[in-house]
Formats: structure tokens, C-alpha cells, sequence
């Protein structure tokens, strides 16, 4: 089988040429947009509880903190002084010759949604009350905006 120049010029230049049409791209497009439509609330929802797992899991760690810190100073750390005697040392030399802190390798002073926790000691449910106001960020509230507290 023999072939002239011309005809192999030709095909060549088809091969380059080929590729996909816009009606092609355009399908493509459309169900990937589909795909996204049916996946992306799934992964939205599973993001709200993994937040909330996070936020209990925060609380029982500075929890134990806590009662760590209590140990070496006989009482847990008071409204004024607040969480940031479990990474800081206190300027008090009374209270940091008992300190024998950091009780927790990194600050915590914020929840998953970026709110700061609530801690007041000596609380009204125990020896302190420590909370997380949930996503918004107030009072109350269900699902995702629900208060997850260390007493309940």
C-alpha cells in the first residue's frame, strides 16, 4: 500500500485536530455539576457533626487540664484568671511556685467555629462550668447551634 506525501500531510494535521467538541465539554461539565449537587450536601452534613464531635472533644481535654491544674494549686483556675492558666504561667509568684503547667501544649481558647469558650468558675452546675455556644455563637439553639457544655 503506498501513500503519497500529501495524503500523509492531511493525515497528520486531522490527528492534531482531534479533540473535544464543546458539546462534549458541556456534557461533561453538566454531570460533573450533578455529581457535586448529590455529594456535596452528604459531605456538608457529615462537616457540621465532625465540628461538634470536635467541640465535646476540646471540652473534655481542657477538662482534664483543669483538674490536672487543680492538683498543683488546690483549686481550679477562677473566672478572672480563666483558661489561659492552663498554657500561661502566672505572673502571681504565689500561684506560679505551685504552677507546674503548661496543662495543655497549645492554646484553646476558641471552638471549631472560632467562639470563644465560656468558662466560669466556680460554676453553677460544679466546681466550674466550660462551654461551647455552638456555631452561632449565642444562647441555646439546635443541631449544629446547639450549646455543648461539660455538665450535661
Amino acid at each position: 500500500m503506498h501513500m503519497n506525501l500529501s495524503t500523509a500531510f492531511k493525515t497528520a494535521r486531522r490527528a492534531k485536530q482531534a479533540g473535544f467538541t464543546l458539546i462534549e465539554l458541556l456534557i461533561v461539565m453538566v454531570i460533573i455539576g450533578l455529581l457535586a449537587a448529590l455529594v456535596g450536601p452528604r459531605l456538608f452534613g457529615h462537616l457540621g457533626k465532625s465540628e461538634i464531635k470536635a467541640a465535646k472533644a476540646q471540652i473534655e481535654m481542657i477538662g482534664t487540664a483543669l483538674d490536672g491544674c487543680r492538683l498543683d494549686l488546690g483549686r481550679y483556675p477562677t473566672t478572672e484568671e480563666g483558661l489561659k492558666l492552663l498554657w500561661a504561667k502566672p505572673e502571681n509568684p504565689d500561684i506560679a511556685a505551685a504552677w507546674h503547667g503548661p496543662y495543655l501544649k497549645k492554646a484553646v481558647e476558641k471552638d471549631p467555629w472560632g467562639n470563644p469558650y465560656v468558662y466560669k468558675a466556680p460554676g453553677e452546675h460544679g466546681d466550674y462550668d466550660l462551654s461551647s455556644l455552638g456555631k452561632d455563637g449565642k444562647d441555646g439553639g439546635e443541631d449544629e447551634n446547639a450549646d455543648i457544655r461539660n455538665w450535661e
